[in-house]
């Protein structure tokens, strides 16, 4: 697969898929800096834990998750600055996966973001202590900064299971025993849907409680952000096959040096192809009840299956 064949990976057009990347860079920008404070302890914590967090969490990134989580409180009629301790909160953990996804025990990567990854810059203990502090730095944010008792209860629930045993860190344990057994697309299927499209779900729906969104919009964002996740996931598995270190900003063809359980190695990419398409306007459809407001959303369902890094 050439570049052209990548960046038209969905059949649209890139007007759209422009555009909301010049708004997730606008955001970025505009969170990082809502986000560094966060990051810095008021209390005595040893520097080289501090750094090591810093490391991956202040990485250059697009922030999708906090992006989705302050987007998801709008259309719910709530105030941006309301869902920001969320929106900070589940970039923390997101930090935190990555820094052990990339050990030697997982992944064993030495490449994230365009960077060393955690552990060949701190040692591989700082680097597991440095993914638990931020993972447990996330539920001190949810708790300290909402001050509505109920919410911040609803919230810690939401990010612990979006993120817990039964969501991404079940996935990724399915994603690591899976690379012993043969190629199966319902494994791949289970792996996604919990490792990545579980977090992208918990995204929108920490976004829509923070805003006191009504049962409807709850379930509009919960669907869009699952839907979103499968995409993203089946375009991160075509990505892995077709882009360069250089430009992805991590190590490519890990993937199928360790038989992981991937659309491509499952159905080919073509059928790959077709899923992450079917994905994406599965989110596209599920936010019909919202209308003209959410169409940067609409967008980045597009622009996810559409993107070369």
């Amino acid at each position: 697969m050439n570049d052209s064949d990548t960046k038209n990976l969905s059949g649209r057009g890139s007007e759209s898929g422009a555009r909301i990347l010049d708004r997730l860079t606008d955001f970025a920008a505009r969170f990082d800096r809502q986000f560094e404070p966060f990051l810095t302890p008021t209390g005595d914590v040893p520097q080289e834990l501090v750094d090591a967090m810093r490391h991956c969490a202040l990485a250059p990134g697009k922030r999708l998750r906090p992006y989705l989580v302050t987007r998801c409180c709008e259309l719910a009629g709530g105030d941006r600055n309301k869902a920001l301790p969320a929106a900070a909160a589940i970039e923390c953990v997101h930090a935190f996966s990555l820094i052990h996804d990339d050990l030697p025990a997982m992944d064993d990567d030495d490449l994230r973001r365009g960077r060393p990854t955690c552990h060949k810059v701190f040692g591989e203990a700082v680097a597991i202590l440095a993914g638990d502090a931020l993972v447990t730095l996330a539920f001190e944010l949810l708790t300290r900064h909402t001050p509505d008792r109920a919410l911040a209860a609803d919230l810690v629930l939401e990010l612990a299971s979006g993120a817990g045993w039964a969501g991404m860190i079940g996935g990724q344990t399915a994603d690591v025993t899976g690379e012993s057994r043969p190629a199966s697309v319902e494994l791949a299927k289970y792996i996604h849907e919990r490792k990545t499209a579980s977090l992208f779900r918990s995204a929108c729906r920490l976004g829509a409680l923070a805003g006191c969104a009504d049962s409807k919009t709850l379930s509009c964002v919960s669907d869009f952000g699952q839907a979103l996740g499968r995409a993203f996931q089946i375009a991160d598995d075509l990505l892995d096959l077709t882009s360069t270190p250089d430009v992805l900003g991590k190590n490519v063809c890990k993937d199928a040096e360790s038989n992981k359980q991937t659309y491509p190695r499952c159905v080919g990419c073509e059928e790959s192809r077709a899923a992450a398409n079917q994905a994406s306007e599965a989110a596209i459809a599920a936010l019909e009840r919202l209308g003209v407001e959410a169409n940067d959303l609409r967008e980045l369902a597009e622009y996810v299956v559409s993107r070369h890094y």
